[in-house]
């Protein structure tokens, strides 16, 4: 049998059921794989219901303030990603009349759309022989063809690209892609793939060769840098908190926080807080007195670097003229090691 015979009729019998496969709409589409995008399935899909009931057309999305999607994206990291998301929508509505555009080309300007997602709504939505690669495939094409070329290398995603492409159904390359990822999903795993069910194990050179866990070949790119957060949380006998808005570019940016003070290292007794300048400068006169709420800093591991959290407490503030009340500090987006904390810092519910 033909490999994307083959490979479509493993799909028919054992993919998974999700809204998302219902449908060929470009809005919907686009919605979920920029939430799928380096996210678990089990853990996207509840996101994409929760976006699709809130913002059923991309015209919804395009109007709503930004802090509201913030919102409902905390706790999927890479908020990059809801920032374009909602630009993307913006853009879509103004200079395409809330249309996705059709062509490959044009999809691939949309802000925050590159290869892989134009190619996913090109091949699903418009039926155009696009080839999608994302890790599954590199995965699952790496192991088959006993590729060595590492993934991240410069020139891997055209090689991988063309390589899906020769094997793509062009009368159907959306069932297509979406059958090759769901098998490397679901078959092809990283750590425990499925070799003894795989409908390909008889053609595939990593199996014949007992090489499964040599590929994909990857270069370690980047060096784990540890930064040192202290949250200092200041509030007064109005239940106001101080809380603002981040505005440095970086790691969770226009997410709110309360005043952070990162160092060099980690910190643990008052003295150390105050001998930072900018606690000096800003916060030395608000109190003298503050504990540590957690013994143990909290780890918060992120793709390029790990962060260790401590809260700091200052128990006597006086008034607080730029903060939020307590009671509305669940209505702001934030990371979601911050709304563990304020859970369960504030004894609130959920």
């Amino acid at each position: 049998m033909h490999f994307t015979q083959t490979l479509l009729a493993w799909y028919a019998e054992y993919k998974r059921e999700f809204e998302w496969r219902s449908s060929n709409d470009p809005y919907r589409i686009w919605l979920s794989e920029i939430i799928l995008q380096q996210t678990r399935t089990s853990q996207g899909a509840p996101y994409y219901n929760r976006f699709i009931k809130t913002f059923p057309t991309v015209y919804d999305l395009a109007k709503a303030p930004e802090e509201k999607v913030l919102k409902l994206w905390q706790g999927l990291g890479y908020y990059s990603r809801a920032r374009n998301l909602h630009s993307t929508a913006q853009q879509v509505v103004k200079e395409f009349q809330g249309v996705f555009p059709s062509s490959f080309k044009d999809l691939i300007k949309l802000k925050g759309i590159g290869d892989y997602t134009a190619s996913a709504i090109a091949s699903i939505c418009f039926r155009l022989p696009h080839a999608v690669v994302d890790g599954n495939v590199y995965r699952f094409l790496s192991r088959f063809f006993g590729i060595d070329t590492p993934i991240h290398s410069a020139g891997a995603q055209k090689e991988f690209k063309e390589r899906a492409t020769q094997l793509m159904d062009i009368n159907d390359p959306g069932t297509f892609n979406q059958a090759l990822m769901e098998l490397g999903s679901l078959i092809c795993s990283p750590k425990a793939p499925q070799c003894s069910i795989c409908p390909f194990q008889k053609s595939c050179y990593s199996f014949l060769h007992e090489a499964q866990f040599n590929y994909p070949v990857k270069i370690k790119k980047y060096k784990i840098k540890k930064r040192f957060f202290n949250y200092l949380i200041l509030k007064d006998e109005n239940q106001t908190i101080a809380f603002q808005q981040r505005i440095e570019k970086g790691i969770w940016f226009k997410l709110f926080e309360f005043p952070l003070i990162e160092t060099e290292r980690d910190i643990t007794t008052y003295k150390q807080l105050n001998n930072q300048f900018y606690f000096k400068e800003r916060f030395n006169s608000i109190s003298k007195k503050a504990f540590l709420w957690n013994k143990e800093p909290i780890i918060h591991k992120l793709s390029h670097q790990t962060l260790y959290i401590r809260f700091w407490i200052f128990p006597q503030v006086a008034n607080i003229m730029q903060g939020v009340l307590i009671k509305d500090i669940q209505d702001y987006p934030v990371p979601v090691v911050l709304q563990n904390f304020i859970r369960e810092y504030f004894k609130f519910d959920t």
